[in-house]
């Protein structure tokens, strides 16, 4: 094995032994072998950069090249955007590690010498992203390269085959990432590509998104800033945002169109589902921070002649997400809040079991218009995982979940 780091400023020679320069760079042509170094760029003193194809080396070592050719046959190099270039494209640039669930950069690039019909070929094998590979490009220069391979090989070496690495062509950046990291992304937990979205650039932010599956990228939106959630939405189509606002909360939704621009929230509205965009504007005719504008208005509900059994088959019918439902909420033959009944003793009680049996002795509520540090005093005061909202009749509008209060308290 040996490592761009080994091969970068190394001298070359032509077929009668004559200098013609140092290696500055390596490309790599995807449309022909993605895993063959194809050419060699080569800095001479006098006619500027050459280009060595890989037909034209006749061996290569940590010490030098030397060509099958004469300096004659070799042409000047020509910008070529087909080619992936080493140093310019690859080397500390960032991929995403699915495996450790991080953002990492390139610091080394490792190859194979390969005897091909009587001369030598690079095959490249991997991305190098370890300490050892950094510690390396640090020494580089510094000393002899076998005293630095020794010292470095003392760190810990991590790599990324090269079959993972793809060249984003639409990226004016030519950032390199793993080929397989969206297909895997979309498999982690929604926090862990929050966390790798935040080590992102924006554009980068942007391509991860738009490459996840809407109710992917709606679960991992929701783990990152409102702020940073709305940047992002207004950098794609507005189809796909729409696309992704109907598989969050309506809460979060509301939370986040309101932070964009009004023509733009206005277009995302336009372009969801009649049914979903209802319930976000419904949300957004709240005033912010009020006991209204944190409430979510997915519950499920049931009228308080119902038994156990119509208690389950509501909650079957719930299209919602189940996940935060802790409490069915029995209202009146006046759609007023009549009691509440958490899901543990739905579960441990008969079928036949009235629901109002079932109902706590106290009910606490909160009007719509109640100012969030009223809210966050109730859940601290009663130890509460959910909280109903209810407007000035009584009737139950929606329910503040105890998730959308610690992150109140952790911001506040």
């Amino acid at each position: 094995m040996i490592f761009f780091t080994e091969l970068e400023n190394l001298p070359t020679f032509d077929a009668k032994g004559e200098f013609l320069g140092r290696l500055t760079d390596m490309g790599i042509d995807p449309s022909q072998n993605a895993l063959r170094v194809s050419s060699y760029l080569v800095k001479t003193p006098k006619k500027g950069l050459l280009c060595i194809t890989y037909e034209q080396v006749q061996s290569i070592s940590v010490r030098s090249i030397q060509t099958r050719v004469e300096a004659s046959e070799i042409r000047c190099y020509a910008p070529n955007e087909s080619l992936m270039r080493v140093k310019k494209d690859v080397l500390d640039q960032q991929v995403i590690d699915v495996d450790h669930r991080k953002v990492v950069r390139v610091n080394d690039v490792d190859f194979d010498i390969q005897p091909s019909d009587g001369h030598s070929e690079l095959r490249i094998l991997a991305a190098n992203v370890g300490l050892g590979a950094a510690i390396r490009r640090l020494l580089q220069g510094l000393t002899a390269k076998h005293t630095i391979r020794v010292f470095a090989g003392l760190f810990p070496s991590k790599t990324i085959p090269w079959e993972f690495i793809n060249l984003i062509e639409a990226d004016p950046a030519r950032r390199v990432r793993l080929r397989i990291s969206y297909d895997r992304l979309a498999e982690l937990h929604p926090a862990d590509i929050a966390d790798i979205l935040e080590e992102l650039s924006h554009d980068d932010q942007k391509a991860v998104i738009e490459s996840l599956d809407e109710e992917t990228a709606a679960h991992a939106l929701s783990e990152i800033p409102t702020r940073m959630q709305a940047a992002l939405l207004e950098s794609i189509a507005t189809a796909k945002a729409a696309d992704i606002v109907e598989e969050m909360p309506p809460d979060e939704a509301a939370d986040v169109l309101q932070e964009m621009p009004p023509e733009t929230s206005a277009e995302v509205l336009a372009d969801m589902e009649k049914e979903e965009a209802a319930d976000v504007r419904e949300l957004l005719g709240f005033e912010e921070n009020t006991a209204g504008a944190l409430m979510t208005n997915e519950f499920v509900f049931v009228g308080d002649v119902a038994t156990v059994e119509g208690a389950i088959a509501a909650l079957r019918n719930f299209e919602g997400p189940l996940e935060s439902i802790h409490q069915i909420y029995l209202l009146d033959s006046k759609a007023v809040l009549a009691g509440v009944v958490p899901l543990a003793k739905i579960l441990l009680a008969e079928s036949s079991s009235l629901l109002k049996d079932l109902a706590g002795e106290s009910l606490i509520h909160v009007p719509s218009h109640a100012d969030r540090r009223v809210v966050i005093d109730l859940f601290h005061k009663y130890n509460l995982v959910a909280l109903p909202v209810v407007n000035e009749r009584g009737h139950l509008l929606g329910v503040i979940t105890a998730d959308d209060v610690l992150e109140l308290v952790v911001n506040r």
